[in-house]
């Protein structure tokens, strides 16, 4: 694991919750108590912040709402339709609620939608195999081929592990068959970076994100400040992307 990672994963909020109490709790021992009151203070505090459903509607709705969803129908067309990989399987509705693959829509199925809509005559998937050997470019594949999408329409790319090697490797595929505009398919949640990653590399793209998902349920019952343990499990993803901001600035990958 790179430092970059692990200092990512460190601040995801239950994580630095329980790597703050633990420190607390040597500190405590070691009779530096007030100390520990502190650290262990703004461990719980920081945690409970994430857990309240208006924090992830706050944070995460602000990066969802950079680059509104419009139906396929209504999109612009393109020279292709660029799939990035990571969560495949996972197109829950709304991340308050529990997870329905009935309503659940996922970057397949938009890039699908966008074809089908007669956005773009080709899509490229990409994603390197994150355990084993086949990697998300050739999940991705499969699965528009059982959606009617024809062989000689997808291109894959199948060394990205990161997002800016997504667009990295993507871009020099779009140089070799002389691809000049772009419609780009990932979360909304995602698309503020991907999209600036794009960006920076000069590449011609608009994003074509799946609907927002950190959105108010409709559920009457539903409670801005109560916490909430779906509330604690979105920002995990929420705080990376902010902290993938980041880290992309610092790298001028953004």
């Amino acid at each position: 694991m790179t430092l970059s990672s692990f200092l990512t994963n460190l601040v995801i909020p239950l994580n630095l919750c329980i790597a703050l109490l633990l420190a607390a709790v040597i500190l405590f021992m070691v009779r530096l108590r007030k100390t520990a009151f502190v650290i262990a203070v703004v461990g719980l505090s920081w945690a409970l912040f994430w857990s309240l459903p208006a924090s992830s509607l706050w944070a995460g709705g602000r990066l969802e709402q950079l680059h509104p969803y419009e139906a396929a129908s209504q999109a612009p067309t393109a020279d292709a339709i660029v799939v990035l990989g990571g969560h495949t399987a996972n197109g829950r509705q709304n991340w308050f609620e529990p997870y329905d693959s009935d309503t659940a829509t996922t970057r397949i199925n938009r890039a699908a939608a966008l074809y089908k809509a007669g956005r773009a005559p080709l899509i490229i998937v990409s994603g390197a195999a994150l355990e084993g050997d086949v990697s998300e470019a050739q999940v991705m594949a499969k699965a528009l081929k059982q959606r009617d999408i024809p062989d000689s329409a997808i291109i894959m790319e199948s060394r990205s592990l990161t997002t800016h090697q997504n667009a990295a490797y993507t871009a020099q595929i779009l140089k070799e068959h002389g691809i000049q505009h772009i419609l780009v398919v990932t979360s909304a949640l995602h698309m503020p970076r991907a999209m600036a990653v794009f960006d920076k590399l000069g590449v011609s793209a608009v994003a074509a994100p799946l609907k927002p998902q950190i959105v108010v349920p409709d559920d009457p019952r539903f409670s801005f400040w109560q916490p909430d343990t779906r509330a604690l499990a979105a920002s995990r993803s929420i705080v990376k992307e902010y902290v993938g901001l980041l880290v992309y600035w610092v790298r001028g990958w953004v």
